[in-house]
């Protein structure tokens, strides 16, 4: 799996966009970027991460989960709520293949719309 870094580079690059493109528009400093890009420090925080997504036009979720992030929305209600702990906690244990999280997230897609 890429470093976020190395994610960051390529959807970066796949925008077409510079480093100081990104950096200006994030109202980030270039060299911020330079040094995620390169792993010298760690991702930043997930609203910062979002914010880059929206620069780039992309979904954050990729990125998000390169740098072991939840969105602030999803942290508050999960935060918020004991059985999206519990859920979540048990899902966990069971260690879900990627596949797996999309069939879940299919099956609970259609569970709510019963």
């Amino acid at each position: 799996m890429a470093s976020f870094g190395e994610l960051l580079r390529e959807k970066r690059r796949h925008a077409g966009i510079s480093q100081r493109e990104l950096a200006a528009q994030a109202s980030l400093d270039f060299s911020y970027i330079s040094k995620l890009e390169n792993d010298r420090i760690p991702p930043p925080a997930a609203d910062t991460i979002v914010g880059i997504c929206g620069v780039l036009k992309i979904e954050p979720a990729q990125l998000l989960a390169a740098a072991g992030k939840l969105p602030a929305d999803v942290r508050s209600s999960v935060g918020s709520s004991p059985g999206a702990q519990a859920f979540l906690q048990n899902a966990s244990k069971m260690s879900l293949t990627e596949p797996e999280w999309k069939e879940l997230t299919f099956s609970l897609r259609r569970l709510r719309e019963r």
